[in-house]
């Protein structure tokens, strides 16, 4: 008898171990993805419009939002991505510290879904944390932009209409776009599984 309890232990344990390595496996994998497609997405996509400090490259923020409906470790790393990906495209400084500043949104998004899951599934609740999230994500943005032209010297009192119209509500729009994308694909990938 305790010989067939100590093969059924080991076994369960050998089992919980390949389970661990093919979950570990599966992250890894997404997060090179999703990486690689942050990277990509300012460097070739061909639809963008550029009039700095904004700038609205379509799909941009698609990875980072699969990444924080995943895990915030993974969200994190896809941010810090996607802001080498502007800056290896030639996008100006400003953009790529508006790029960085999607840690905000991305890491208090993922620490929320992974508080809250169900909120992806519920139409309403998805489209309120969509809007929270844009708002929050716009206001890092201008912050950014803020903090960046008062280190340069630049007068920022006259930006108050490429800050907050611009940058701020171009982001809320842009940002809930692409939440709305990257949702639609998450949904099939997740019925993939």
């Amino acid at each position: 008898m305790s010989g067939l309890l100590y093969h059924t232990s080991v076994y369960a344990v050998k089992k919980e171990i390949l389970v661990n390595t093919r979950k570990k496996t599966q992250f890894m994998t997404m997060t090179a993805l999703l990486t690689a497609i942050a990277i990509l997405i300012p460097i070739v996509m061909p639809f963008k419009i550029v009039i700095p400090p904004a700038s609205y490259t379509l799909g941009s923020h698609i990875a980072i939002f699969i990444a924080m409906f995943l895990s915030p470790l993974m969200a994190v790393f896809v941010i810090l991505a996607s802001s080498f990906g502007f800056l290896m495209a030639g996008y100006p400084m400003v953009i790529v510290f508006r790029a960085f500043s999607h840690i905000s949104f991305g890491a208090l998004g993922a620490l929320y879904l992974q508080k809250f899951p169900d909120t992806l599934d519920k139409p309403k609740s998805s489209w309120v944390f969509n809007f929270v999230l844009a708002v929050v994500h716009a206001l890092a943005e201008v912050l950014a932009c803020v903090l960046f032209y008062a280190t340069s010297g630049t007068n920022v009192e006259n930006m108050f209409y490429v800050l907050f119209v611009l940058v701020g509500f171009g982001t809320i729009i842009h940002s809930m776009v692409d939440y709305t994308l990257a949702l639609a694909v998450y949904k099939v990938l997740r019925k993939r599984r």
